[in-house]
């Protein structure tokens, strides 16, 4: 079951979220050779969506980073988001896909352009 953690992010800037991925006994999971992927959207039946930047600087610590830039969050209007992170296991262990975080953001408006 993936972990929820509603997010504020705020409109114009760099926004970066860093999280530890373990397994149901807390054991960090090693994500050398994981796909790794993120998105948001308005809702959970919206078409249109924005694709987070994924990596992991340290993947056999379980590490892992998701990003949008200042232009990314420019683009996004002000209000209520979901989202999820997933991860994708190497095709020789069955590249089955586990949602490790989700939850809502909120997107505050810029004033200053």
């Amino acid at each position: 079951m993936a972990t929820v953690k509603n997010l504020v992010i705020d409109q114009g800037t760099t926004f970066s979220l860093t999280i530890t991925v373990a397994d149901a006994n807390g054991n960090e999971i090693n994500l050398t050779g994981y796909t790794l992927r993120a998105q948001l959207r308005k809702s959970y039946g919206a078409t249109s969506y924005t694709s987070f930047t994924v990596t992991s600087p340290t993947p056999t610590t379980g590490d892992l980073t998701i990003a949008l830039t200042d232009t990314q969050t420019s683009a996004l209007k002000a209000g209520r988001y979901v989202y999820d992170v997933e991860i994708v296991a190497p095709a020789g262990e069955g590249s089955a896909v586990t949602r490790v975080l989700e939850g809502i953001i909120t997107v505050t408006p810029e004033v200053t352009r």
